[in-house]
């Protein structure tokens, strides 16, 4: 195996992609693994510097294709930047495995059954873990998120992405060990055992009703990339959404997507807005949308969330995407980064501990587009927010796999909080997920069209709400601790 290395573990990166969506197909997560791990046993530290590397270039490569597709085709940079920055940004998160394994041998050597199981498995949920929040992180692709619609997302609850891409690699490493005859039974019973544990936890409810199901509309504009911010087009953009929500009956609640309202705030707040107002008085509904605001004293402008068929209130995204949304080290490097030409590239970030929106009557926990791949971000609104809201315009990532990447990462916080997860697109997939992070309704994509349905409002917070991803931190790191104490007696 290790003379074709350098072919299977770019193979075998790729692969694991199948297990995401849209193809889901889930026990592919940690199958991948098996030749990586394999190699790592035998690797030089160099060895396995190189074999993580090209495993990363595979996965990432395939996984985050639609970056080249969100910059180039809707970011109109040219090939020649786009290209550099789609091959680097892969580059720099391949170098997570590469560590990973560099690491593994170097302090590490001897690879006796406690260190495959144990140190392998922990390194590589603490290297999803790092990639979650180094340089803002960047936490695409846990392997974690693969698990959906698994056994294993019984311990979402509990462990939170992070934690189940723990059990994923232990899978692996424990499936490793069967196949090469290292303690077969003790793997096999641990490898049923998780794997029925993670069964028997999909029972429990962590969480309880707070009150009557909520009738839910996400109104889905399917309003052309091109198009959207064109001045020309923005009075029929606004027109549809409003025609369109308030032909409805019977909704408490309707969501529109980010930015539905392509104008700033205060372009439209003495018309458009009261005159939605009225609407929505007339009717009893809240309103949800994204639209942008603009500080007119500070010249700082946001990407936002108002709420509306109440008291006026906004919520302002914190967690903006680099190189979409802000241009990293402006400060530093001043206008030489306009050179990259990226549009809307100068949001400011909204304040940390801003108060929840309301709607319907109920505390929602709100993110907008990116925002909602940050698990221990979002908790923080939690337990008091009884549901869960992402609107998002995944219009920018074209026919590629990131919309259905997406829609699996916010249904994963929607397994991980016990709270439903109403989601409003710009040009799909919207969709209604319920605390389980099942999908009760969805739209397809690029179609104009309203989801409608009910959920219901939760309260209670489960374990990972209450303590994030500290538990599988420093179960980890306490892991490789006694990996390496073991390996030092024997």
């Amino acid at each position: 195996m290790a003379r074709f290395a350098w072919l299977l573990m770019p193979a075998s990166g790729a692969l694991a992609v199948a297990a995401f969506a849209p193809l889901g197909w889930f026990p592919l997560a940690f199958l991948a693994m098996l030749p990586l791990f394999y190699c790592w046993q035998q690797d030089t530290p160099a060895q396995a510097l190189r074999h993580g590397l090209l495993f990363g270039l595979g996965f990432f490569g395939a996984g985050i294709s639609w970056v080249f597709v969100s910059v180039h085709e809707y970011g109109h940079v040219p090939v020649a930047a786009a290209v550099p920055v789609t091959m680097g940004l892969v580059l720099f998160l391949s170098m997570y495995p590469a560590l990973l394994g560099y690491l593994l041998r170097r302090f590490l050597p001897q690879v006796s059954w406690p260190v495959l199981v144990l140190a392998y498995p922990a390194g590589w949920a603490l290297s999803e873990w790092l990639r979650g929040w180094v340089f803002s992180g960047f936490p695409w692709l846990s392997i974690g998120n693969s698990q959906i619609d698994s056994p294993l997302v019984g311990y979402a609850p509990l462990l939170g992405v992070f934690g189940t891409g723990w059990l994923v690699a232990l899978s692996a490493a424990l499936l490793l060990a069967v196949l090469q005859n290292r303690q077969r039974v003790a793997s096999l019973v641990v490898l049923l055992g998780l794997w029925t544990g993670g069964l028997l936890l999909q029972q429990v409810e962590w969480t309880t009703p707070a009150g009557e199901p909520v009738k839910v509309a996400l109104v889905q504009g399917n309003i052309p990339q091109q198009d959207k911010w064109q001045p020309d087009k923005l009075l029929d953009s606004l027109a549809h959404y409003a025609d369109t929500s308030f032909a409805l009956e019977g909704i408490d609640l309707i969501i529109w997507p980010e930015t539905a309202i392509a104008a700033f705030y205060d372009q439209v707040s003495e018309n458009y807005i009261p005159y939605v107002e009225e609407k929505l008085q007339d009717s009893g509904a809240s309103l949800l949308t994204g639209i942008p605001v603009l500080d007119r004293t500070t010249w700082e402008y946001y990407n936002a969330v108002i709420s509306l068929g109440g008291k006026r209130a906004f919520y302002y995204k914190r967690h903006l995407v680099p190189y979409g949304e802000y241009l990293p080290l402006r400060r530093v490097f001043g206008s030489t980064l306009d050179a990259l030409a990226v549009p809307h590239a100068d949001f400011s970030s909204g304040a940390d501990g801003q108060p929840l929106l309301q709607a319907a009557g109920y505390p929602v926990a709100t993110s907008i587009c990116f925002e909602v791949v940050f698990g221990e971000e979002l908790i923080e609104a939690l337990p008091e927010a009884a549901l869960l809201v992402n609107v998002s315009n995944d219009a920018w990532f074209g026919r590629s796999l990131a919309p259905f990447q997406h829609l699996e990462m916010a249904r994963m916080r929607a397994r991980e909080t016990g709270r439903a997860m109403l989601r409003a697109t710009n040009t799909g997939i919207s969709a209604l997920i319920d605390h389980q992070g099942r999908v009760t309704a969805r739209s397809p994509q690029f179609e104009a069209t309203v989801v409608t349905g009910e959920v219901v409002p939760r309260q209670g917070a489960t374990p990972y709400v209450r303590w994030g991803n500290v538990p599988v931190v420093v179960l980890c790191a306490g892991l490789l601790l006694v990996a390496g104490f073991l390996r030092r007696r024997s």
